[in-house]
């Protein structure tokens, strides 16, 4: 008997929930087909098998959590010999074996040989190819074995969108993604589409009762540890984004021509935070019981919406990155968010978090913080105000941001400070190279 194990779930995880079984007792399962699902808080596992053979024993059910190491089931590889039925379907082979005496066999010979060819797939990736329509024919399996997986299917599927039009770039940024607030051509951004919603029920039911997903269960745990464990304070700002639009628009074209890179806001607000963040270090600092550690590097978060849940992947060393590296490795964290391919690498390690419900057209919010770091910052629509300028009223594209912070170790004058800092930057970009 071959047992089935939970496999290392990542960093500082050490359970997970069974998700889903996608093979039944007694069933044949081939090397390197996906088994069961188990969910984390921040990923989705698939278990494959090692060897083929027949799952004998299902040792927990789904919806049971289990341990790091912790038995799933076991499987006989001496019965790999099953799987083999399938090709019992072959003698259509044989037709094509007679003499070619009936030429009309020639034809029907073609269509005979798509059963035995049939493609090895996860039952995950078979589900979501039927949804989106594609065939798995088409596919270069990247599994064990060569079974093609669920994050084959999400890029194949992913691939079609890319090429349909000028505004595909946006999903991976800022539909799926709290990220910039524009990366289409135009010069203000628009609302993001929100996510699918389950379609009501025809029968007349009047409520549903659905069992939270692990993920679910864990943002609200940790959402909830932050507002507990910390001193929770929000402080606010508006910034003038007259200078960074003019900017942009001046020099995107140029960039995404020669770095393939389209440009957006955010790379200039990561940019700003990590400055403001050597000016202001205990914003990118977290508490370790009765200690203060200060982080000499800024690993910054980008809070990704998924349809899974928030993940919060963050850019390594954003501080010592350009404006353009900056919005590369932006685009290519939410990407991997929106396809399900986040490592814990891509999840851990964070020191600051900025947020950006302003895609979604929210013009106000308070963020909380990603505990345990102490501060993440908040953005929102950019909306055409009345403003003063020199006795003089005029129209100027706006934009409310927010700071939110735990108040154990930064004090009110130190958070609004580096609201204006960051507000300093925004407004003069040039002020980001010269400092």
């Amino acid at each position: 008997m071959i047992p089935i194990k939970v496999p290392p779930l990542g960093e500082s995880i050490v359970e997970a929930t069974v998700s889903r079984w996608l093979k039944r007792d007694g069933e044949a399962v081939a090397a390197g087909e996906t088994v069961v699902e188990l969910e984390t808080d921040k990923v989705t596992v698939e278990v494959p098998a090692t060897t083929g053979g027949v799952l004998v024993r299902r040792a927990v059910q789904e919806g049971d959590v289990v341990a790091l190491g912790a038995l799933l089931g076991e499987l006989d590889e001496t019965a790999a010999g099953k799987p083999a039925a399938p090709t019992a379907p072959q003698p259509s082979a044989a037709a094509a074996s007679p003499p070619a005496a009936p030429i009309a066999a020639a034809p029907s010979a073609p269509s005979a040989p798509s059963p035995p060819s049939e493609v090895r797939a996860s039952p995950a990736a078979r589900r979501i190819a039927a949804e989106e329509g594609i065939a798995l024919e088409t596919f270069q399996g990247t599994g064990r074995g060569g079974v093609v997986s669920k994050p084959d299917v999400i890029e194949q599927s992913a691939r079609p969108a890319v090429a349909t039009g000028p505004g595909l770039p946006q999903p991976a940024v800022e539909v799926r993604a709290p990220l910039p607030p524009s990366q289409s051509p135009a010069p203000r951004p628009t609302a993001a589409k929100a996510p699918a919603l389950a379609p009501a029920p025809t029968d007349g039911t009047r409520e549903t009762r659905e069992k939270m997903s692990t993920r679910r269960k864990r943002i609200a745990e940790h959402l909830l540890e932050s507002q507990h464990a910390t001193a929770h304070l929000t402080t606010f700002n508006e910034i003038d984004m007259t200078v960074v639009e003019a900017l942009r628009g001046r020099v995107k074209e140029r960039i995404e021509k020669e770095h393939g890179v389209r440009l957006s806001f955010m790379p200039f607000f990561v940019r700003a935070a990590c400055m403001a963040l050597k000016q202001f270090p205990m914003v990118n600092a977290r508490i370790d019981g009765d200690h203060v550690i200060y982080h000499h590097y800024v690993n910054l978060g980008i809070a990704v919406a998924s349809d899974a849940g928030l993940v919060v992947p963050n850019v390594k060393d954003a501080d010592r990155k350009g404006v353009i590296q900056i919005g590369r490795e932006i685009v290519e964290v939410a990407k991997k968010a929106r396809d399900g391919k986040l490592v814990m690498e891509d999840l851990t390690g964070g020191t600051f978090t900025i947020t950006n419900g302003g895609v979604f057209g929210s013009l106000l919010s308070t963020p909380i913080i990603n505990f345990p770091q102490v501060g993440i910052l908040g953005l929102h629509k950019i909306q055409d105000r009345a403003m003063v300028i020199d006795g003089k009223v005029e129209v100027r594209p706006m934009m409310y941001v927010a700071l939110s912070y735990d108040h154990r170790i930064i004090d009110g004058q130190q958070a609004v400070l580096f609201l204006v800092r960051v507000k300093e930057l925004m407004e003069d970009p040039a002020l980001m190279v010269i400092d």
